[in-house]
């Protein structure tokens, strides 16, 4: 069912034009409209309605800070001490709400909030939420990035100079790829696995950063990709298992 809500024209020889408004959502997000020109033919047209993003008054999540970590939030920006050490991360560039509270049972945990936020804007909740939780795990268990060698002919050599990880002979090349170990992260040749090295570290992002540098680094070139194989790829990644 529709109805009119306005009308505009004026003069003999301008178009007449009727709005109209329907019952529901029969017209979708375009609003109808009616118009009749000088000569009286009539043509209905639909024009896009402007809709304002629907806001969330108030999105929180919390964050159970586990026993033998010790997490201090000040102006965004949060530090996470436990028993493999400290990382402190600084949130800044996201406009929410951050700060220690306790629960019902006193533990203590992080409170992120965001005000008025829309869909998008309310969604960074949980990634910084996801950040922290990241540096926790860090601080107690750790993180290791497991990488193996995959060749045909031309077998891979890597090696550790300083802190420097050197690879040669990637498909017979001569060229002497070397990439760098960020701050933080440990290089472990596994002793019981061929072909095989270990990244370990608090940070999950320095560790991950630093695998992908590797495999970056044997990216094959001029080559078709279908049968040249050859590579270091990530072949297992995660927290460090607890010990029993």
């Amino acid at each position: 069912m529709c109805s009119l809500y306005s009308l505009s024209g004026s003069g003999a020889d301008s178009s007449l034009t009727l709005r109209l408004t329907a019952a529901g959502d029969a017209f979708g997000e375009h609003e109808p409209t009616l118009r009749f020109g000088p000569s009286g033919d009539a043509a209905l047209a639909t024009e896009p309605v402007a809709t304002a993003k629907m806001k969330t008054i108030n999105g929180t999540k919390f964050l159970n800070i586990p026993e033998g970590v010790e997490v201090t939030c000040k102006s965004r920006t949060v530090s996470v001490k436990g028993p493999r050490g400290e990382l402190t991360r600084t949130f800044k560039h996201v406009q929410l709400e951050m700060e220690m509270t306790t629960n019902a049972a006193g533990a203590p945990q992080l409170k992120i909030q965001l005000w008025f936020g829309t869909r998008k804007q309310i969604a960074t909740i949980r990634t910084i939420y996801s950040h922290v939780e990241n540096m926790v795990i860090g601080v107690t268990q750790g993180f290791c990035y497991k990488m193996r060698f995959v060749y045909s002919h031309f077998p891979i050599n890597v090696a550790l100079n300083g802190r420097v990880v050197e690879i040669r002979n990637f498909l017979g090349d001569k060229l002497v790829r070397k990439v760098k170990l960020l701050d933080g992260v440990d290089y472990v040749r596994t002793a019981d696995v061929k072909d095989q090295i270990e990244l370990t570290s608090n940070d999950i992002a320095a560790v991950s950063l630093t695998a992908a540098r590797i495999r970056q680094s044997c990216d094959i070139k001029h080559k078709d990709l279908r049968k040249f194989l050859d590579g270091i790829f990530v072949s297992q990644k995660g927290p460090i298992p607890k010990e029993d």
